[in-house]
């Protein structure tokens, strides 16, 4: 089958010059495409020859036109680029319509490919350099975008399905189902990432996994046991409890049972504003005038619902309000702007909570019809983390932003703190209430630890542990010098350790840089400033239009696109890295933040350090590749850099 001809025309070839000293030359050639290869052969008297070269189907990575040279003659008007792991091979149809046919045969074979390009040359390669962009290099990053990538990555099939949300990984049986009568009474949690135990009284946790919770008397620890029996105490914040209505419907419940269930469950959110109407829902999200507030209500079409989101727009100060209708597949999935389904109206704001995935923003703040609703602050502490205001002592101002200030504090008289805090009314209280719900998900030994918020009067506190030689780019061009290219290694280590933890959690931080990680007394480095993380379903996070971000650690992808994953970390964590290798210095000094996407597009990357070795400049240059999926992952980083240590300490 693979064999079997697709299409076969005699075409003119351009010689693919391997070495500069060959000559320019024209052949015309039989070309055959089947599943598997294009390949082309001699052609004399009306007979196929001998094969004289061939390109495997699944290493082509771009298949476009290419400008016409100049003073061409007719022969050569209608050209087209092959781009291919290895090479480019320049190749003349008879005509328009025969190129058209090319391409589109050549585009349906290739759309599977993993390694596709999204951008290309338009011009030709000719002595030495592309006559678009004059780069010198004939593998060189394309200079222009290339549409078509974009229909072919749409045209793949259905969108790729999500990972499945924890609770979806059980089987399908109650709870009442999985307990024996005597456990029946045991809270259960399901663990958010993996743990692995440091002593021999904790047990491993494993991402998704369920967990009976013994006892929770420590706020910090619990005691779990897992399905297999085996007890022990683990971090509570890797942990979520569940409730009975977190347990999937049973397999031979009734359509109208289940039809029934989702109602109810969709009653009990907080963003269901039931049934009234348009107008209403417009004045209340009016009224909390936040970005992205939203709320779930009856369409007037019987069974169907209506998601409504408040977004602020440039072009109307006072904001707009959105109305997205939530559709049905054949298969009973739902679904907004985007294909991506979901087996429930709560699963399916759960994601958009996370991912605006094709809407205007994603949905961060449920609006309730309920009258004096409890203000979200409230309930920030959740119980665990609220701690008394009067405990804690203002010493002296650490620094100040347009967040609000920091202040070095004592909590209890003893424990030396920093506290995070935000005045009533800042344009950022929201990112800061996000971000303390974030550090509150997270606990890992490179990670900046959250002890605690105020959060029952302004201004707000976000109590964090006190890191004494503070941000690590201040630090870096303050005692940089100080510092042996062993230790620098060494906070790379430190922080990258940090990613692969966000990265095993399914967060994405968004704005990993020097200046947002902290020194401790002992040099070791953490990651902080979580205003821009997010938890992502499936590595990818689309920015609301208008959302500002650091251009000068941004990959292309969120310059021309604004989409984050954890491999636009990694491009971040390489412009981390330069910063720490030349002492602090400001990436691309010499350029703005326009002139900085254009260089990056055209394929500029920052240059090698003296205290770079060859290596450590490899590794920097890998996180730094144009397609997010050949950059390396955080977690083969930090192998990278334990073999670097092992070597050194050798």
């Amino acid at each position: 089958m693979e064999n079997k001809t697709i299409l076969e025309e005699l075409l003119l070839k351009k010689s693919q010059q391997k070495k500069k000293i060959s000559p320019v030359n024209y052949k015309k050639r039989l070309f055959v495409l089947t599943k598997a290869n294009l390949s082309y052969y001699e052609y004399d008297k009306g007979k196929k020859g001998s094969k004289r070269g061939s390109i495997e189907i699944e290493k082509i990575r771009c298949v476009e036109t290419v400008n016409p040279e100049e003073s061409t003659p007719p022969e050569r008007q209608y050209p087209f680029q092959i781009v291919y792991k290895g090479g480019l091979l320049y190749v003349y149809a008879t005509n328009e319509e025969s190129r058209e046919q090319w391409l589109s045969a050549l585009h349906k074979e290739i759309k599977d490919n993993s390694e596709l390009q999204n951008k290309y040359h338009k011009g030709f390669f000719i002595n030495g350099k592309f006559l678009c962009c004059n780069q010198t290099c004939k593998a060189a990053p394309g200079c222009t975008i290339w549409e078509k990538h974009v229909t072919l990555c749409c045209t793949t099939g259905s969108v790729k399905p999500l990972p499945p949300v924890p609770q979806t990984l059980w089987k399908r049986k109650s709870l009442l189902q999985v307990l024996s009568p005597d456990k029946s009474v045991l809270k259960m949690a399901v663990a958010q990432c993996n743990y692995e135990p440091e002593g021999n009284s904790a047990i491993r946790l494993v991402q998704s996994n369920k967990y009976y919770v013994l006892q929770e008397e420590d706020s910090d620890w619990w005691k779990v046991r897992d399905l297999e029996g085996n007890e022990g105490f683990v971090p509570s914040t890797y942990l979520r409890k569940l409730s009975l209505n977190d347990d999937e419907p049973r397999e031979n419940s009734s359509v109208s049972e289940q039809t029934l269930a989702e109602e109810q469950s969709i009653a009990e959110h907080d963003w269901y504003a039931g049934n009234i109407s348009r107008a209403q829902s417009e004045q209340l999200l009016h009224q909390k005038g936040k970005e992205g507030a939203f709320m779930v209500r009856k369409s007037r079409q019987a069974g169907m619902y209506t998601v409504s989101v408040f977004s602020k727009v440039p072009e109307n100060k006072k904001g707009t309000v959105k109305h997205y209708h939530v559709h049905k597949t054949p298969e009973n999935k739902y679904y907004l702007a985007e294909n991506y389904c979901f087996e429930s109206i709560p699963k399916l704001i759960h994601y958009h909570q996370h991912n605006s995935a094709g809407m205007v923003t994603r949905l961060r703040h449920a609006v309730s019809t309920q009258v004096n609703k409890v203000p979200s602050t409230a309930s920030l502490g959740n119980g665990i983390w609220e701690l008394k205001r009067e405990e804690i002592v203002l010493l002296r101002e650490l620094g100040s932003g347009q967040f609000g200030v920091v202040h070095l504090g004592k909590w209890k008289g003893q424990y030396d703190v920093a506290i995070k805090m935000v005045k009533e009314g800042a344009m950022s209280e929201d990112e800061f209430i996000e971000e303390a719900q974030t550090m509150m998900k997270l606990n890992y030994p490179k990670l900046v630890r959250l002890y605690g918020v105020c959060s029952k009067s302004y201004p707000i506190y976000l109590v964090t542990e006190y890191m004494p030689n503070g941000c690590l780019l201040s630090y870096l061009r303050s005692h940089g010098k100080e510092l042996q290219p062993l230790q620098l290694l060494e906070i790379c280590y430190d922080v990258c350790d940090a990613m692969a933890f966000l990265e095993s959690c399914q967060f994405i931080h968004r704005d990993l840089a020097a200046r947002n990680c902290l020194v401790d007394s002992n040099l070791t480095v953490k990651v902080s400033d979580f205003g821009m993380t997010r938890y992502v379903l499936d590595d990818l996070y689309t920015s609301s239009p208008g959302t500002k971000f650091p251009v000068k650690w941004s990959a292309p992808e969120v310059l021309h696109y604004t989409k984050f994953s954890s491999k636009s970390d990694v491009w971040a964590f390489g412009i981390l890295m330069w910063e720490v290798f030349t002492l602090g210095k400001q990436p691309y000094e010499l350029y703005d933040n326009m002139q900085v996407i254009e260089k990056v597009s055209q394929g500029y990357r920052l240059y090698r350090p003296q205290l770079v070795s060859d290596i450590i400049y490899q590794i920097m240059y890998n996180c730094w590749h144009e397609l997010p999926e050949k950059r390396p992952a955080f977690f083969q980083l930090l192998s990278f850099f334990e073999a670097l240590r092992e070597d050194n300490r050798a």
